[in-house]
């Protein structure tokens, strides 16, 4: 039989049809039964009158827990005075297809907890049983399908690149070791070095959505071991603001898929709003924002060649009010806060940019030095030996394009979106020093 959806159900009334659901409620009085199910996309109310004839399901509901599974067969009926979806379902037949304990280990309503946030993330598969936590990862689906649209329909090829490396990837640092047939390998960081290599090969476009690592000893709101990133890079560009063309669009798009298929859900649910038209993303140059930080917000950074926390957070709303954008990108970081593979411009900064949405960093991206011998001498003063990235460099000694790409956090954009505290709320399976289960 065709699974229904539930909020494909006022395509099937007066009809006799099967649903399968969670107990959301249940309201057990003296003479009729409302229980309330629940699938990934709605709910509806179940009808049950106590008499004789319908004893059997009576004495059913009567020892039923929430968050039990049902079957339910029965005619659905338009109710407009039924609080709930103006709707309900007479049934027929009633099966319990899984029983619920009657005592959960979290309390899926009481998200205002905080305190029980472990808790919850111990228990991660009733958390997500929560209508608005659902949603995030509809939302989700959303973005990435849009990426993978704008992108499709531009040229790019989609690649899946390896996990396990035979050297540690970009600088070495902050990279899981693990035992691979007696000898040791590393989990990938980035799937940087083969994206390059993927412009080497003549690919022209590229993109992956994939997992990366980073053994980063961190706590902090912003950060996972293990999440997912979305990158791309492309060939034949004149500069880093080629790079930053394709990620405006690329985000103008996503967030005009977003309006689409899910504005009303996220405005009642979030009362988050999309503008129909974003404006242009403003490009301030990083010691022009370190200026604007300074004179305007009395507040010097922590950090001379990097934004700190609180320095994005300034910026961004310095974007906010001077440029109507969420979005802003840093661009022409200094050599000493960029890896060795970045082009450098006549001044000696780097041809890279961040970009900030709601005051958070959520990319990095660059030109990438793409000349074998300028690339050979930026990784020396980094202090790279040049024979532990031999690999690397081949890609560059038999011709390749003038290329540059971004990483784009994807839970961090999330994070920001749905206005939520930690990326853990916004991860399927959230992955840090202290946290490897479920």
């Amino acid at each position: 039989m065709k699974q229904i959806y539930f909020c494909d159900l006022p395509n099937y009334y007066n009809q006799t049809i099967e649903l399968h659901g969670f107990v959301d409620k249940i309201r057990d009085l003296q003479f009729v039964q409302f229980v309330v199910l629940r699938d990934s996309s709605g709910k509806v109310q179940v009808t049950i009158e106590k008499n004789d004839e319908l004893k059997k399901i009576n004495d059913l509901v009567s020892k039923l827990t929430k968050e039990s599974t049902v079957k339910v067969k029965g005619i659905l009926y338009e109710r407009p005075n039924v609080k709930l979806r103006g709707m309900e379902l007479i049934p027929s037949e009633f099966v319990i297809t899984s029983v619920a304990a009657e005592e959960l280990p979290i309390d899926i309503l009481d998200y205002t907890n905080k305190s029980n946030k472990e808790l919850r993330l111990d228990n991660r598969f009733l958390d997500l049983r929560l209508e608005k936590n659902y949603l995030i990862f509809k939302a989700q689906t959303i973005a990435e399908a849009a990426m993978r649209e704008y992108w499709t329909e531009h040229n790019f090829v989609e690649i899946h690149s390896p996990k396990i490396l035979g050297t540690a990837s970009e600088s070495g640092a902050e990279v899981f070791k693990l035992d691979y047939f007696g000898r040791t390998v590393y989990l990938a960081q980035s799937p940087q070095f083969y994206k390059q290599m993927a412009m080497g090969a003549g690919f022209n476009n590229v993109f992956e959505i994939g997992p990366v690592f980073r053994a980063e000893n961190s706590h902090t709101a912003y950060h996972a071991t293990e999440f997912t990133s979305v990158d791309c890079e492309l060939s034949w560009i004149d500069s880093h603001h080629d790079v930053m063309d394709l990620e405006e669009e690329v985000c103008k798009h996503v967030e005009k898929r977003l309006r689409e298929k899910l504005g009303a859900e996220l405005k009642d649910t979030f009362k988050i709003e999309f503008q129909e038209v974003l404006p242009a993303f403003p490009r301030i140059p990083f010691y022009e924002a370190k200026r604007i930080i300074e004179e305007k917000y009395h507040y010097v950074g922590e950090k001379e060649h990097d934004f700190d926390r609180k320095e994005e957070e300034l910026i961004g709303k310095y974007a906010l009010k001077e440029y109507h954008s969420e979005y802003v990108f840093v661009i022409d970081y200094p050599f000493a806060a960029r890896p060795f593979y970045h082009m450098l411009d006549d001044s000696g900064l780097t041809k890279s940019f961040d970009l900030l949405y709601k005051g958070i960093e959520i990319t990095t991206g660059a030109q990438r030095e793409h000349r074998i011998e300028i690339l050979e001498k930026q990784a020396t003063i980094k202090g790279l030996p040049l024979d532990s990235i031999d690999f690397y460099l081949n890609f560059f000694r038999y011709g390749i394009p003038p290329h540059g790409g971004y990483g784009y956090g994807l839970t961090r954009f999330l994070m920001r979106l749905f206005d939520q505290e930690s990326i853990r709320d916004v991860t399927f399976l959230y992955r840090g020093p202290n946290r490897v289960n479920p």
